[in-house]
């Protein structure tokens, strides 16, 4: 038989996966590099949370970038900094 016919085309299903899976990935792959850079190893780089948030215009892009540009010197009273647990 010639005749034509329709078949679907095999495709894979993409599975979307949460953002926290995809961050606490990274975070591991890394801190992994990180440690074996360092020699040494179990030692976390990272702490412990995130914030994820939809940047929507300008303005907030802006802050978020001032954030950043001023987070590190902020490390110093940090409560994440090792430095400060007896505090």
């Amino acid at each position: 038989d010639c005749r034509g016919g329709s078949r679907t085309a095999p495709t894979d299903v993409i599975k979307h996966k949460p953002l926290g899976r995809l961050i606490g990935a990274f975070k591991t792959v890394s801190t992994k590099q990180i440690n074996i850079i360092r020699n040494i190893s179990g030692v976390p780089v990272w702490q412990r949370n995130y914030y994820e948030h939809i940047i929507r215009n300008e303005d907030e892009l802006n802050r978020i970038r001032q954030y950043i540009i001023e987070n590190p010197f902020r490390w110093e009273d940090d409560p994440e900094n090792p430095k400060n647990i007896n505090r």
